[in-house]
């Protein structure tokens, strides 16, 4: 009898904690997700999601979607550099099966990006499938401060979540005041150049150029294709929208452009406006589309309106690297980060 009454008790004892270990929350979606009340290690969906838990909570990722180059290395702090690559869940190319995320044991899974239907039931159907919770968190270029707060009170980092998103705040505040009252003939009309052909582009409104119309640029590619997104474009069309600045994410367009007569008519490259995005760790314009997108912001803006911020981008780098990333940046660091983007 006595050894009945001792099992019950052990019993009870292991069940109270367990029981009182979770608490529901409720995601951007509109969905209640139970999570531990005590959350080490959380798996991003996807790199939007894994830059934003990086800059967060780098002590509970527990790996990468896809590796970071050797080149990003240095611009990322140690305790996270040789974690494992473990895939991911959303976008193209999704690599992670359900049982590498089971095995990897993550408390929660969290993605940062569009929480529409879609996404929805891709959560739904993973966290039914293997038990963990997952959510799906809003990320909006203009929610990124409220996505930063609402995970920092899901994860237990109110503190730092709330540092991040003052500055994050501030730093769309001050893009908005920059364009504000400037007329669209004095706006840059402005080219997004991907691949190393540049005829690679993001249409008007889509997640890739929401970076250039927020900083207050008007982006030329409007191919009224439902949905926006990356599309591809022919040169003559480039000719025909004749931007005056353009921006581009690889590294040899930017190079091989200047000197070649196929572009040559181009505005932009007669006045030698093209800018090349820097993309250590993560790009300032994408790659992925996520808080990285912050300093990006920054940039663009100086780019655009030179006579109506302050600060230099050499020091709003240091800063933002500082505090987002929690790097020092050096002198060498900061002059292969900035290499075309001035």
């Amino acid at each position: 009898m006595l050894w009945r009454i001792i099992a019950a008790l052990a019993a009870l004892l292991v069940w109270l904690p367990s029981a009182a270990s979770a608490r529901d929350v409720t995601d951007s979606a509109g969905r209640k997700v139970q999570v531990p009340d005590h959350i080490g290690r959380v798996m991003a969906a996807g790199p939007p999601a894994s830059a934003l838990l990086y800059v967060l909570a780098p002590e509970k990722m527990i790996g990468w979607n896809l590796k970071p180059r050797e080149a990003d290395l240095p611009y990322l702090l140690p305790s996270v550099r040789n974690l494992p690559e473990i895939g991911r869940l959303t976008g193209r190319g999704n690599t992670a099966n359900l049982e590498t995320v089971m095995a990897a044991k993550p408390d929660v899974i969290m993605d940062f990006g569009s929480v529409n239907e879609t996404y929805v039931s891709l959560a739904d159907r993973v966290q039914n499938q293997t038990g963990i919770a997952y959510l799906l968190i809003d990320g909006r270029f203009d929610n990124t401060a409220g996505a930063l707060r609402m995970l920092g009170s899901i994860f237990g980092v109110n503190e730092r979540a709330e540092r991040l998103a003052r500055r994050t705040q501030e730093i769309l505040d001050e893009a908005g005041r920059a364009a504000r009252n400037i007329d669209e003939k004095q706006r840059p009309h402005v080219y997004l150049a991907r691949r190393a052909n540049g005829l690679e582009t993001g249409n008007r409104g889509s997640i890739n150029t929401e970076i250039i119309e927020r900083a207050g640029g008007i982006t030329v590619v409007d191919t009224e294709r439902a949905g926006g997104g990356i599309v591809n474009v022919s040169l003559e069309q480039v000719l025909r929208w004749n931007p005056d600045t353009i921006i581009t994410t690889d590294r040899n367009f930017a190079d091989q452009t200047r000197g070649m007569s196929a572009w040559a008519d181009v505005e932009a490259v007669r006045r030698g406006r093209i800018f090349l995005s820097p993309s250590l760790p993560y790009g300032w314009i994408d790659g992925p589309p996520s808080i990285n997108r912050m300093l990006g912001l920054q940039w663009l803006a100086r780019l655009f309106f030179p006579n109506r911020l302050q600060g230099d981008i050499r020091d709003e780098s240091r800063s933002f690297y500082r505090l987002f990333y929690q790097i020092e940046l050096t002198d060498p660091q900061l002059d292969r980060l900035l290499e075309g983007a001035k």
